[in-house]
């Protein structure tokens, strides 16, 4: 019998997600064979090995480093926080997580986590036990729909992303209309503000030294850049890097942009169906990683910063690089 998280985190995903070892068409899935990585000066070398961790996870999203090294990341259905250590062990780092997505640590060490569960969407602390609290749960007095990604910056301000919740199949129309996608900000022991709307946001990340907000758009061309002000909204809104595959129908552009990653030098990492597209500090295209399957998110990790790892479709990967992820952070 499924539990009631179960229920209610497959209706909040609706059809959007195939079952474990299916293809989007109910076919099953080829089994997953290693890729490698193309030259691309100072973030790969040639012939670098993208490795299979481990495939069966329920649901992949968040991944975000511990200071020993280890990598911490979500898997939301299953309602627990995994952790990867150095040497591939898969164990448990927490458990009732309240559907948490993404994943950031503040300055305090505490884990900041979106959080999916319907009628329980939220911002807030889940660990160290202890800890919890919500940052915020509504807007305006509008839950959530299903907030994303997110960033804390030095100041302890989150920025996060809520695309939009996407009905489930034949549910009844919400009593209270759902938020619009927008990307919101959490001002340390402040009210959450509005500071973007008007597509559709998903990955999100700050530049080294946190005056950019980057925020990959699902409906678009471009990853998008935004100048940060010393309150924390966002001015001068632009297209910054343009993905290099985008599918093209009658009701408009989808990019499947995800994850966002920087390295020490400021290049910028997206998960997209294509694979890891790599990008300078400056926009321009790098290259592309190719990956055993389509990527969701992504971090850098290691003893030395220096290995990514990228999660996707319940399967877990990882990549020896020649930079390190920017050390100022953990993601």
């Amino acid at each position: 019998m499924k539990s009631t998280f179960a229920v209610a985190v497959a209706l909040c995903l609706g059809s959007s997600m195939p079952a474990l070892g299916q293809g989007r068409g109910g076919a099953p899935e080829a089994p997953l064979t290693e890729t490698v990585a193309p030259a691309i000066p100072g973030v790969v070398a040639a012939g670098t090995k993208v490795q299979i961790i481990k495939s069966g996870f329920q649901g992949t999203e968040g991944p975000i480093a511990l200071p020993d090294g280890s990598v911490i990341f979500t898997e939301t259905p299953a309602n627990r926080i995994t952790k990867i250590d150095k040497d591939n062990n898969v164990t448990t780092f927490l458990e009732n997580t309240n559907g948490s997505n993404a994943l950031a640590f503040d300055t305090k060490g505490r884990l900041i986590t979106v959080q999916t569960v319907p009628g329980s969407t939220k911002v807030g602390v889940v660990y160290p036990k202890g800890s919890e609290a919500t940052l915020a749960d509504n807007f305006e007095g509008k839950p959530f729909g299903r907030p994303n990604d997110l960033v804390v910056d030095k100041k302890g301000g989150v920025y996060f992303s809520e695309p939009g919740a996407a009905a489930a199949p034949g549910a009844p129309p919400p009593a209270t209309p759902p938020l619009p996608p927008t990307v919101y900000y959490i001002p340390p022991g402040g009210k959450i503000i509005k500071v973007a709307d008007g597509f559709r946001p998903n990955g999100i990340q700050l530049s080294r030294d946190e005056k950019t907000l980057y925020v990959n758009n699902t409906g678009g061309e471009y990853l998008l850049a935004f100048d940060i002000q010393s309150d924390g909204t966002l001015k001068n809104r632009r297209d910054f890097a343009k993905y290099e595959k985008v599918t093209r129908t009658e009701s408009g552009v989808t990019s499947g942009a995800d994850g966002l990653a920087i390295d020490n030098e400021g290049r910028i990492y997206i998960a997209t169906p294509s694979g890891i597209q790599v990008f300078s500090e400056q926009g321009k295209q790098l290259g592309t990683i190719p990956l055993p399957g389509p990527p969701q998110n992504l971090a850098f990790a290691g003893s030395d910063k220096k290995t990514l790892y990228i999660v996707g479709r319940g399967n877990g990967y990882k990549i020896q690089m020649l930079t390190p992820g920017y050390k100022g952070r953990a993601k």
